[in-house]
C-alpha cells in the first residue's frame, strides 16, 4: 500500500488516506511523511468501499490484500488493476522493488490470531476491554480497540463473520512486541477469554 500512496499523495497533497485498523503503524507513518491525512477505519471490504464513497477518498487497502483505487479507477477492488498499477510504478523507476522499499521501516508483528468467543458475548467483551484500556492508554476505537503503546500497538476486535475475536500486535522492536503481546493476552484473559498462543 505504501508504494501506491507514494504515487498518489504527491499528486493530491493533504488527501485523506483510509487505513484499515489492522494495518501497520509503518503505513500511517509513511502517509504522514507524504503529507496525507491518515484515517483509521473498520475492517471489511464493503465497509471500506462505503467509507471511500462517503468521503471521496482516492485509495484504500486492507491487510487481506484488497486494494481500492478511485483516483484513476472506479473505487472497487480489482486484483488485475492493482497489479497493473504496481507494474506501472515499477516500470517508471530504475530501482528494484526491494530498493524502492529500503527506507520503509521494519516493525515486528504477530499474525492475525482468531480466538473463540460466542457471538452473543464478543461485543460485550470488546466493550469491557475498551473501557479498561482507556483508563491508562490512548486507543483507536473505530473497530474494536487498538491500544496504543509507546513502541507499538495491540488490537482486539469482534469478527464480522465468525464467533471469534481477532487480535494482532505490532512493536517497533522485538522486545516491544513481546511486552505488548503479554499485556494484550492478559487483558483478554482478564475478561474470561480462553488462553491462546500468538503466531508470527
Amino acid at each position: 500500500m505504501a508504494l501506491y500512496w507514494r504515487e498518489i499523495l504527491p499528486q493530491h497533497p493533504g488527501a485523506t488516506a483510509i487505513i484499515e485498523v489492522k494495518c501497520s503503524q509503518a503505513l500511517e507513518d509513511e502517509i504522514r511523511r507524504l503529507g496525507g491525512a491518515p484515517l483509521y477505519y473498520k475492517a471489511g471490504h464493503s465497509l471500506i468501499k462505503a467509507k471511500m464513497k462517503e468521503i471521496d477518498a482516492l485509495f484504500a487497502g486492507e491487510l487481506s490484500g484488497h486494494m481500492f483505487f478511485a483516483d484513476e479507477f472506479y473505487g472497487f477492488d480489482d486484483s488485475f488493476y492493482a497489479a497493473g498499477r504496481l507494474l506501472r510504478i515499477l516500470s517508471n523507476d530504475s530501482r528494484s522493488l526491494s530498493e524502492m522499499l529500503v527506507d520503509y521501516p521494519v516493525y515486528y508483528s504477530t499474525a492475525e490470531v482468531r480466538v473463540d468467543c460466542p457471538d452473543e458475548k464478543k461485543f460485550e467483551v470488546i466493550e469491557t476491554i475498551k473501557e479498561k484500556a482507556l483508563k491508562d492508554h490512548e486507543a483507536i476505537t473505530i473497530d474494536g480497540v487498538r491500544i496504543l503503546y509507546k513502541e507499538g500497538w495491540g488490537l482486539v476486535r469482534a469478527s464480522n463473520t465468525q464467533p471469534v475475536l481477532v487480535t494482532r500486535c505490532e512493536g517497533k522492536t522485538k522486545e516491544a512486541l513481546d511486552a505488548i503481546t503479554k499485556d494484550m493476552k492478559q487483558r483478554m484473559l482478564d475478561v474470561g477469554i480462553s488462553d491462546f498462543e500468538w503466531t508470527y
